[in-house]
């Protein structure tokens, strides 16, 4: 079964996110910013994927997006980046960070389990 991190400081955000992943027989995880997500994969493990906000206090998004690209142990794991940030600059600066793929804020849990199939995450 796979593992996905909901990383986002929102907690409403956050349970909706896991009530749309639960239908897909993945296990769900949360953390609530960068630096949290990060102690997270340290304690449990590097996750299969990641769904990162961008906007976070301690750590947002892209930054520990880059501290994980520039670590190994994180080569294997999919992110897909979650924002309300519509801006080409973003979208870009997000996928030159390593982010595999990126979603907009609102979504739907099948434009979610579309963006999931495409990194691989769901079949």
């Amino acid at each position: 079964m796979k593992r996905i991190l909901i990383v986002d400081d929102n907690r409403v955000i956050r349970r909706v996110i896991r009530q749309m992943l639960e239908a897909c027989e993945v296990t769900v995880e949360e953390a609530e910013d960068g630096v949290k997500c990060l102690n997270h994969c340290r304690e449990h493990g590097v996750p299969d994927g990641i769904i990162l906000d961008v906007n976070m206090p301690e750590m947002d998004g892209i930054a520990c997006l880059q501290t994980m690209r520039a670590d190994p142990a994180f080569r294997e794991c999919m992110v897909v980046m979650c924002t309300t940030q519509v801006e080409i600059q973003n979208i870009v600066t997000a996928l030159s960070a390593g982010a595999n793929e990126y979603v907009m804020k609102p979504f739907t849990e099948e434009i979610l389990r579309e963006k999931l199939r495409t990194v691989g995450l769901l079949a």
